[in-house]
């Protein structure tokens, strides 16, 4: 199978489509876009994460290096979604272009993520909500050891007390910081565990780092 549909169908899967609705229902409730806005998918890879914030009515454009990848988003994905080829630490766009910017785990296979973080807050107009793969997590201690097995080798995970920095001498508001996917087997339990814990236990697989532009 080609890769970019090996990696989309993982979504289609029981634990697949639990994890990524969860960390949707997250980066949704902490980038809060409004009918009308435009959002940048920054890394979008093959834009599940674009179409489903799509099913809500909202205006998305997918960027990612890997144009392999882009075809895949764009031969899946209805009209109105638009998809450019771009590198995350020189984004193609004026300043402010977006009026919301999110990626998710993108960043942890940018060579420079301080760069990434500077121009996907030069391009955001109002908000911003950026996720890492939290070094904190089981799922590190599952996947993200020894440099990484799977769709995980080498990445960059980062602890919640490292993310504050990296927006150090921005323009800013005050970060919220949260988290989701503590459990990443997917079963019942860890179904009913993510409730409980909701997003302020900061020891789930995904963080996300969320802002104000000002």
């Amino acid at each position: 199978m080609d890769p970019a549909a090996s990696y989309d169908s993982w979504y289609d899967s029981p634990r697949g489509r639990w994890i990524g609705e969860t960390e949707y229902r997250l980066i949704s409730r902490q980038l809060r876009p409004l009918p009308g806005e435009i959002v940048l998918d920054a890394g979008c890879g093959t834009g599940w994460f674009s179409r489903r914030f799509n099913l809500e009515g909202i205006h998305v454009v997918g960027l990612d290096k890997n144009l392999n990848w882009l075809h895949f988003a764009d031969s899946h994905s209805p009209a109105p979604l638009r998809w450019i080829g771009g590198d995350l630490r020189c984004l193609p766009f004026r300043d402010r272009t977006f009026d919301r910017v999110f990626s998710v785990a993108a960043l942890c296979f940018v060579d420079d993520e301080r760069e990434a973080v500077r121009e996907i807050v030069r391009v955001t107009r109002r908000r911003f909500s950026i996720g890492w793969l939290n070094r904190d997590s089981l799922l590190y201690r599952q996947k993200g050891v020894k440099g990484g097995i799977g769709s995980y080798r080498g990445a960059r995970w980062r602890r919640p007390e490292e993310l504050p920095g990296l927006f150090d001498g921005l323009p800013v508001g005050t970060l919220e910081l949260r988290s989701c996917i503590a459990l990443p087997k997917g079963d019942v339990w860890a179904r009913m565990m993510e409730k409980i814990l909701a997003e302020h236990w900061l020891r789930g697989s995904l963080l996300v780092v969320s802002g104000d532009r000002v």
